[in-house]
């Protein structure tokens, strides 16, 4: 009885698998057709042991997974793999792996990642749950972790369990697409910031894909908020790693940079599609709008069309009765038209002259014209100058430079002589500051911060730079824009007084904001 059940069994698990979709010998170079898998249904309150084959990516890789459905509580998935190299070895946009979940629908549900640690190759497990009973599981290279459907490289998928021992299992053809974006397609697409790809973390590598995944979906543009939270969010992930810190600390603000990046994306493509709908809506408005006036110009012309029948028919009418007498008044015409012909050729040459005058007289008022307005723009440049020169003076000490003014700022608006970090009360002057130069878009605004000389060069000169950034995203964050702002650290260069002394490392140690006008005749200026 048992064996005929096995028998059964297997004969119900021998439904032919269908092979995966060609996979090009570039890793860039992805098909859009639909892969094919085999899903399981679990029995309840039973564990089954699923075996896990490598695809032609990875032909070698091998996994398995204990996989138990428990009633209320969904079914739990304990998979480890065997040999899992890092994802970057796939291509540069993969940083990470994800375990899927595919319906019989086809949907795909994202389980969790695939952590593997170490700069070799190494073993991994997760241990996730799912509301899904019958489903196909794969094994894909990712951006990230948060991805919401699965790419095209899949290097592991499930096959039939071959001893199911008493449990009742059967499986089903499943049928899914991966992520058809160019993203992945794009020759374009930046590769992972960091070279060295061994010494990044991976959360961190998948957060700066995050971002440049939001990036291409159009974040810039339909959500651009979010995106600035990613980020920032990013930045801080950044300072953690290049500060050493705890690597759960690191690991926590990559993962949520990646899930920001991962919402800024998915509200970009929401925001992107109703945009589209609504410009699709709006076409086919036009499109009925324009119809319709058509129609109305066409009965318009059949109706003029009709009229003018109707008084062509009373013309010939009248025509033929006038035929009589029309020869002599056309030669009547004939003699007038030769005297009008004389008398239009005398009105044209006066006109003419005329037409001269005219010319002459519109250019010498628009030259007059133009050469006043320039007189009281540079009045009112001049004045306005004067006025910013003063407003500025409050804030420190202002000087002619070479296309405009410098304000310098002293060394006491940092918290320390070493520090990038403005010391706190200096916003009480910095954000109006900002405020001031936000309010006065006709200048390009150049930051340069100098330092004295004590000490290691290059950290002086990183602290310059740290400090023109600074002070660069205080202004652009009050209203400044980007383009107007340019940051440069000068380290010790260009001192102002002997470096011997404590009151000369003090002078040296300032901010210089110079305002040159914009070019009028430039036209690259914002």
């Amino acid at each position: 009885m048992n064996s005929s059940r096995s028998l059964a069994a297997l004969r119900k698990l021998s439904l032919p698998l269908v092979a995966l979709f060609a996979l090009a010998p570039s890793v860039a170079a992805q098909s859009d057709l639909r892969r094919e898998s085999v899903a399981i249904t679990y029995p309840l309150e039973q564990s089954i042991n699923v075996k896990f084959r490598g695809t032609t990516r990875l032909p070698r890789l091998k996994g398995e997974a204990k996989v138990t459905r428990s009633g209320r509580r969904g079914t739990r998935v304990e998979m480890s793999v065997e040999s899992l190299p890092r994802a970057y070895e796939l291509g540069s946009v993969y940083t990470t792996y994800v375990l899927w979940a595919i319906s019989p629908e086809g949907r795909a549900d994202n389980l969790g990642e695939i952590k593997r640690g170490g700069s070799f190759i190494v073993d991994s497990k997760i241990d996730v749950t799912t509301p899904l009973q019958t489903f196909a599981m794969i094994v894909t290279a990712e951006p990230h972790f948060l991805v919401r459907g699965p790419s095209r490289m899949v290097v592991l998928e499930n096959l039939p369990p071959n001893r199911p021992g008493n449990a009742d299992v059967s499986t089903v053809a499943v049928r899914y697409l991966g992520n058809t974006s160019d993203y992945f397609n794009q020759a374009r697409v930046p590769e992972v910031a960091d070279a060295d790809y061994a010494r990044t973390p991976t959360s961190l590598l998948g957060a700066r894909q995050s971002i440049s995944l939001a990036r291409f979906a159009g974040a810039e543009r339909d959500a651009p908020d979010e995106l600035r939270e990613a980020n920032d969010q990013l930045a801080q992930a950044e300072s953690a790693w290049r500060l050493k810190q705890a690597d759960s600390e690191v690991d926590a603000l990559a993962r949520r940079a990646i899930s920001l990046g991962a919402k800024a994306e998915e509200i970009a493509e929401a925001r992107k599609g109703a945009r589209a709908r609504r410009e699709e809506v709006a076409r086919r408005d036009a499109a009925v709008r324009e119809a319709e006036k058509t129609s109305e110009m066409y009965q318009q012309e059949i109706a003029e069309l009709r009229d003018r029948l109707e008084k062509s028919e009373r013309a010939r009418e009248l025509s033929d009765r006038d035929l009589a007498n029309s020869n002599q008044q056309v030669r009547d015409l004939r003699s007038e038209n030769a005297r009008l012909r004389d008398e239009l050729q005398q009105v044209r040459s006066a006109s003419e002259d005329a037409k001269v005058k005219l010319a002459r007289m519109e250019g010498e008022r628009s030259v007059e014209e133009q050469r006043r307005l320039a007189e009281q723009r540079q009045a009112q440049a001049a004045a306005q100058a004067a006025a910013l020169r003063q407003s500025l003076a409050r804030y420190g000490t202002v000087r002619d430079a070479e296309r405009g003014f410098t304000l310098v700022l002293g060394d006491n608006i940092w918290a320390g002589a070493r520090s990038a970090e403005l010391a706190a009360n200096a916003a009480a002057s910095i954000e109006p500051l900002a405020a001031l130069l936000a309010n006065n878009p006709e200048y390009q605004i150049y930051v340069e911060v100098f330092t004295d000389s004590r000490g290691d060069e290059v950290a002086l000169r990183k602290l310059s730079q740290d400090r023109a950034a600074a002070l660069s995203a205080r202004f652009t964050g009050a209203g400044v824009q980007d383009g107007r702002v340019q940051a440069s650290g000068m380290g010790p260069d260009k001192p102002v007084a002997p470096n011997t002394t404590p009151a000369g490392r003090t002078r040296n140690r300032r901010a210089e904001i110079t305002l040159v006008p914009f070019d009028p005749s430039s036209t690259s200026n914002p």
